[in-house]
């Protein structure tokens, strides 16, 4: 059997979250996502162009922890230096930083930080990644 045609690259995420109005502040307020749809208090849906971001409110401590884990999520970043950039201006929001900037060997760039619910967040630049985001 063939493979079907390409996918469009990962461009939805789901997440749930225990504070979900200091969790639409850290997107909205501070990465600078747009609020697509808010079906109801309990669910948002984030775009900042090309992708979703899904905020789900988790029903109690309990059912986030006893959820599926996620490793990270990843933003894209146009340039190497934009990296440097985001990293101070999340530093100066008194956002918890995971891991500081670095450049890896494939050539892009990131760092990692903290959501409010503790979610790994990577800021990257990743060459053939940002070339195709325009």
């Amino acid at each position: 059997m063939q493979r079907p045609p390409a996918t469009g690259g990962m461009r939805h995420l789901a997440l749930n979250v225990i504070n979900l109005e200091a969790a639409e502040r850290f997107y909205v307020d501070l990465l600078g996502m747009a609020v697509e749809w808010r079906p109801d208090p309990d669910n948002l849906y984030l775009c900042s162009g090309c992708d979703n971001l899904a905020l789900h409110r988790a029903l109690d401590s309990a059912h986030a922890e006893s959820g599926q884990r996620l490793d990270h999520l990843g933003f894209i970043l146009r340039k190497p230096e934009d990296v440097d950039a985001w990293f101070e201006f999340l530093q100066a929001h008194d956002v918890p930083i995971d891991k500081p900037p670095r450049t890896h060997r494939d050539g892009a760039r990131s760092f990692y930080c903290f959501d409010p619910d503790g979610n790994r967040v990577q800021m990257i630049y990743h060459p053939p990644v940002a070339a195709a985001c325009g």
